[in-house]
This record gives structure tokens, C-alpha cells and sequence, in this order.
């Protein structure tokens, strides 16, 4: 019974310094004010790289841009043909002359040079003046149309240029013609 009373004791005493040693006041330190404390990041971080960013005008100026181009060579590329003797349009030479006026009105800085042309019947002079007629018919309705006379000017060249050298209706029909050239 003396060791169970001694085993308490023992036990009690651990017990109690179990206990006023975990309610001992803790302390801590602090960093005086004027100590100054530096961090620095050596590390190579990059921000990830940014979606590409569409310019949506940038886009629509190149679109223009091509649409523009396409016009214009649509503008050069279609010649009006005439009758044998003749000056008056056609029906499908008023059409082409439509479209042609839609260009030109919608890109104003575009300018033409029509040229009229014949085929090598007829004399040097009076073809050189059927090439005009041509043209002014040409250029004429195109003022009706709406566009500015002073970007347009005209030029014969009578039976000079042939598309078609050879001698028969097929050639000169193919040069009796007004062609559209792009200042």
C-alpha cells in the first residue's frame, strides 16, 4: 500500500507540473521599428502572352481595300462595241455603262480615260472622229449617270489599235468599240 500511495504522489506531482508548465506566460519577440526589412523577388516571371487581338478596322479597311481593286478592274476590263457606222448604245452597252457608273460613284478618287475606237473601214479622219463620237457617247451617259464629268476624259483613236487585225465582219466588229482605261 506504500507504493500505491508513493505512485500517487509521483502522480500528482507530474500532474501539476504537467499543468503550471503548459499555463506559463508565453513570450514573444518584436522587431524594433527601425529595422527595415527588404524582400526581393529574383524570380523571371512573365505575364502568359495576350489573345491576339483582331482589328476589326484594320479587317474592314482591307476588305475595302480588295473590294476596291476588284472594282476598278472590273471598270477597265469590260469595253461597249458599236454598230457598223454608229455611235449609239446599245442596250448591253448602256448596262455596262450602268455598272460602270455605280464604280465610279461609289470610289470617287477613281478617274478613266475612254478611248474610242473604229475598225479600218473608212477614212483616217472620219474614223479618228467616229472614235470621239464614241467615246462622248460613252462619257455622256456616264454624266447621266451620275458622274463627275472632270473625272473622265476622252481620246480617239480611231482605226489605230485593232483587238483584231484580221480583215472580215468577226475582226471589226471586235474593234468598233469604247474601252475604259483607269487614271
Amino acid at each position: 500500500m506504500k507504493n500505491r500511495v508513493y505512485f500517487g504522489i509521483v502522480a500528482l506531482l507530474a500532474l501539476s507540473l504537467f499543468v503550471f508548465a503548459g499555463c506559463a506566460k508565453k513570450t514573444t519577440t518584436t522587431t524594433p521599428a527601425e529595422t527595415k526589412v527588404e524582400v526581393t523577388d529574383d524570380s523571371q516571371w512573365t505575364p502568359p502572352p495576350a489573345e491576339p487581338q483582331v482589328d476589326e478596322a484594320a479587317l474592314a479597311a482591307e476588305a475595302e481595300a480588295q473590294a476596291k481593286v476588284e472594282a476598278v478592274e472590273e471598270l477597265s476590263g469590260v469595253t461597249i462595241n458599236f454598230a457598223f457606222d454608229s455611235y449609239e448604245l446599245n442596250e448591253e452597252s448602256r448596262a455596262v455603262l450602268a455598272l460602270k457608273a455605280r464604280i465610279m460613284r461609289k470610289y470617287t478618287d477613281v478617274g478613266v480615260v475612254i478611248e474610242g475606237h473604229c475598225d479600218e473601214r473608212g477614212t483616217e479622219e472620219y474614223n479618228l472622229a467616229l472614235g470621239e463620237r464614241r467615246a462622248r457617247a460613252a462619257y455622256e451617259h456616264l454624266v447621266i449617270l451620275g458622274v463627275a464629268p472632270e473625272r473622265m476624259k476622252l481620246v480617239s483613236f480611231g482605226e489605230e489599235r485593232p483587238v483584231d487585225a484580221a480583215h472580215n465582219e468577226t475582226a471589226w466588229a471586235k474593234n468598233r468599240r469604247a474601252e475604259f482605261v483607269v487614271q
